[in-house]
């Protein structure tokens, strides 16, 4: 079940939103836990017996170390870490990776090993790194175990955030479980912030998608130059657009049920770095890989070399985090090397540059990075790239012109959607109508914003709706990842 599926929109939601309501609240975690448990098996029912397992072999595991640091036993506190890592990657790695190994080893070799034909579990690289960052937080002491098992499966499982993030470590949540507060204004704004991010994905990201697909299945043979480069925009917005608008969801459902789930956004589009646009993309990842993988490494800490070192696992296995595929590793290479030439000179050269150009510095390699991450053949890619920077094809023909026409404005409204320019007319709105002294009229003037905004995030749903209900284009590109 997605979230932008008429089921989920018009049965779903209401129904688990109603009685979640009228629920107890002693009885509102075990609640979520079967609406989030009957949300995950609708679409694979077998797959959730991987996620509960997940979810009891790290409860025990987190019990455990509990129990032998009050026996003061560390060593075998450090025993039930490792067993825990390497158990949850080794469930990963096997439903994630093996069957790309298989394919690698018989390209290498020649060999002819029949794949093992698994479907990937939706949503298992999220809810493995949330346990595995329980059990670490755990074993640090930064949180104690939960004791209730019926908490700590909900909080595995919780369906806001469950298929696709963000990342929410225990300890984000962990005050929340009991001590969340229902009330109607985080209702009315969970449900705003839901449907901004309805907005973001089925407006927007799945009317640009269509530009990609139509490119990306074409005969690369026929497209130009300023086609590729269309082909590459409509892929970045849609991407950001398709996640972010996941995000938002995912955040204000979390509202409408009492939770503050972590942003995982702030406008990655208008960095002017690559360095600066990794602290805006996909924040929970990075500060998972952060505090869980870079830091224990040594991070800076330990000489240059040591931290090119670790700035190369981190990136490699991001860029393997993110799918089963080699274009992926290639992609996070790739950041690596960018990340590692602006750490060692290229930020301090760019501060003599003009704002425009870091920009466009920074929209460009994030352009080049995103056709990496969405080419998975090498072939492909490798002639695309060549079409991009005019080594193959011409520079533009009717088939770019006509895409152009159909998407151009499209394009325009997506470059100004992922800028800063919607929220900062927000503000500007905001404060022209409080503007004022008297109490009455601040009252007034927050009633007035309150309405339009309301009448602004209505009409999102009634289009939304509308595309949805035409059977228009509705994929979630992260479900894969």
């Amino acid at each position: 079940m997605v979230f932008s599926s008429l089921i989920f929109l018009c049965i779903f939601l209401p129904l688990v939103i109603v009685i979640y309501m009228v629920c107890p609240a002693k009885f509102r975690n075990f609640f979520l836990l079967l609406a989030s448990l009957l949300f995950y098996a609708w679409g694979e029912p077998c797959y959730i017996l991987i996620m509960l397992f997940s979810t009891v072999f790290d409860y025990i595991n987190g019990r455990l170390m509990e129990y032998f640091e009050n026996k003061n036993q560390k060593r075998k506190r450090k025993w039930i870490l490792l067993l825990s890592i390497v158990g949850n990657l080794g469930i990963l790695f096997f439903f994630k990776y093996s069957n790309l190994l298989i394919q690698s080893w018989n390209q290498l070799t020649e060999s002819s090993w029949k794949s093992l034909e698994i479907a990937l579990p939706i949503g298992i690289s999220f809810y493995t790194f949330q346990t595995m960052s329980y059990t670490i937080d755990v074993y640090r002491e930064n949180v104690k175990a939960q004791r209730n098992f019926v908490d700590f499966a909900m909080y595995v499982s919780m369906f806001p955030q469950l298929i696709a993030g963000p990342i929410v470590r225990y300890r984000q949540i962990e005050d929340q479980f009991s001590g969340r507060v229902l009330s109607a204004e985080c209702q009315v704004k969970g449900t705003q912030r839901f449907l901004i991010g309805l907005g973001k994905k089925v407006i927007l990201a799945n009317q640009i998608g269509l530009l990609w697909d139509n490119i990306a299945q074409g005969d690369f043979r026929s497209l130009s130059v300023a086609g590729a480069w269309l082909g590459a925009f409509a892929y970045t917005f849609q991407i950001y657009f398709d996640f972010s608008g996941y995000s938002d969801m995912a955040i204000g459902l979390g509202q409408m049920l009492g939770f503050t789930l972590p942003e995982n956004f702030k406008h990655p589009y208008c960095s002017k770095s690559i360095t600066e646009f990794w602290r805006r993309w996909h924040i929970t990842l990075g500060t998972w890989f952060r505090e869980y993988l870079y830091i224990p490494l040594g991070g800076n800490r330990k000489g240059l070399q040591k931290q090119i070192v670790n700035l190369f696992i981190v990136w490699f296995l991001t860029g393997l985090w993110h799918g089963a595929s080699w274009n992926f590793v290639l992609w996070g290479i790739y950041f690596f090397v960018i990340l590692l030439a602006e750490k060692a000179f290229l930020l301090k050269e760019m501060e003599r540059w003009p704002k425009v150009l870091r920009h466009i510095y920074a929209i460009f390699f994030i352009v080049v990075g995103w056709v990496l991450f969405a080419v998975e053949d090498f072939g492909k890619m490798g002639f695309y790239l060549q079409i991009m920077f005019g080594m193959k094809n011409p520079i533009i023909n009717e088939t770019a012109i006509y895409y152009l026409r159909s998407y151009g404005i499209l394009l325009v409204i997506l470059a100004i959607a992922a800028s800063r320019l919607p929220y900062r007319l927000l503000q500007k709105l905001r404060r022209h109508m409080l503007r004022v002294e008297t109490e009455f009229a601040v009252k007034k003037g927050k009633k007035a914003e309150f309405v339009l905004y309301s009448i602004y995030t209505i009409l999102i749903l009634l289009v939304s709706m509308g595309l949805l209900i035409s059977g228009s284009y509705n994929p979630f590109l992260y479900f894969r990842f």
